[in-house]
């Protein structure tokens, strides 16, 4: 009840606009398939989820107007990137924070995300780890989820939703026309 009353604060807050972008993950399944039983050995299972992590504190970075807040005096950008990473548990969804996502490289994320999500799993999440959000990951894809439309955690400012990763043919060309060319693949 808590969650529903928060999402649709949420709602009346903030004006929630969707885009929707399709991303080639070659390069990510090649890395992950490359590397993840040595993260396995290592004690962190490589999930995509970090990588969707270091995507955001790269565009963080860039933009970072998205990493701020809103306050009475005006829009506050955070300096720190603690970024939210939503958890489907059986009574709902938490979002444990990953506080400086910005300072540790896809090992250290991947270890940081395996931690809060058992944690967050088996319920043993302390009250910090739930709070200092700067932005929010949603990974709905893992449920075979394209598109979706998730809500902004208040009082942040943005939040991604990284839909399923599947195999899709496309056309490549170094012709920056949609015609059709004869060195499309």
């Amino acid at each position: 009840r808590a969650i529903a009353q928060h999402m649709v604060l949420s709602k009346r807050i903030s004006p929630h606009v969707t885009s929707i972008c399709e991303v080639d993950m070659t390069a990510v399944v090649r890395h992950r398939e490359a590397n993840k039983r040595t993260y396995t050995r290592d004690g962190a299972t490589l999930t995509y989820t970090p990588y969707f992590v270091a995507a955001v504190v790269v565009g963080l970075r860039a933009v970072p107007e998205a990493n701020s807040r809103f306050t009475d005096a005006g829009i506050v950008i955070n300096k720190r990137m603690h970024i939210g990473i939503a958890v489907a548990v059986a009574h709902g969804l938490l979002v444990p924070v990953l506080g400086d996502a910005d300072e540790k490289n896809l090992q250290g994320l991947a270890r940081l995300v395996n931690e809060l999500v058992e944690r967050t799993r088996s319920n043993t999440l302390r009250p910090d780890d739930v709070q200092g959000g700067t932005f929010t990951l949603t990974n709905h894809g893992t449920g075979g989820s394209l598109l979706a439309t998730p809500i902004i955690n208040q009082p942040q400012t943005g939040i991604l939703g990284a839909g399923a990763i599947v195999k899709r043919p496309v056309v490549r060309s170094s012709s920056p026309s949609l015609l059709p060319n004869a060195d499309d693949s």
